[in-house]
């Protein structure tokens, strides 16, 4: 199993930045993309970003510019930084990553449990 722990979240004004942590946990193979996704309420979750291992990036078109996703990898970690934030991001910010787990012999997805972002004045 894998465990995703999330942390970093809160309540930014508009303009502001704030980074997103997700550390990644348990009897992991290796993890192959890593991403950020968010859900607003009454909305589906999308994605935020996402960054392969070999460090390959894709961002919604509406973070470009000014979300940037990272990871390290010794510490099977990924990173949001999030500048210039609108009352518009507000959501959950769910971690995701793709993971072989020892004694399954498989890639699967797991989610982390989400952590708040608010923008608001």
């Amino acid at each position: 199993q894998v465990q995703l722990v999330e942390s970093g979240g809160g309540l930014v004004q508009p303009g502001g930045s704030q980074r997103l942590s997700c550390a990644a946990s348990g009897t992991i193979v290796s993890i192959y993309d890593m991403g950020w996704y968010r859900q607003a309420p009454g909305n589906q979750r999308e994605l935020v970003a996402v960054i392969t291992s070999g460090g390959r990036t894709n961002y919604a078109d509406s973070v470009k510019g000014r979300f940037t996703i990272s990871r390290d990898t010794a510490k099977n970690t990924v990173y949001l930084q999030m500048n210039s934030l609108k009352p518009e991001d507000t959501a959950v910010y769910y971690c995701n990553a793709e993971a072989v787990v020892a004694g399954t012999g498989g890639l699967y997805n797991y989610w982390g449990q989400g952590t708040q972002v608010t923008v608001s004045s």
